[in-house]
């Protein structure tokens, strides 16, 4: 795991104490298109995380959740894009 990687995941931990977490480095995938960095830069991902603190919310509040927890890190020069899937334990 990266550094940003491990960053993401250890914020996400800190802040939402999910059940299940996965951080997926999807860089690799957007080599020369826009945001992609270069070399081993991270700046695609997808995270899956299971939370009780989901539970009863909206999609676009969980999502702010995620983003809340990870701050600084989502700015261009460090995450360019995230796709988060968000649920709750119990959700179908």
């Amino acid at each position: 795991m990266g550094k940003v990687a491990a960053e993401i995941q250890s914020r996400l931990m800190a802040a939402l104490a999910p059940t299940t977490l996965e951080v997926i480095d999807d860089s690799h995938q957007h080599h020369g298109h826009a945001g992609h960095r270069g070399d081993d830069a991270e700046s695609h991902f997808t995270v899956k995380i299971n939370a009780a603190s989901f539970a009863g919310q909206s999609r676009i509040a969980r999502q702010r959740a995620v983003y809340a927890a990870l701050g600084d890190l989502v700015a261009p020069d460090r995450i360019h894009a995230l796709r988060i899937v968000a649920s709750a334990p119990g959700d179908a």
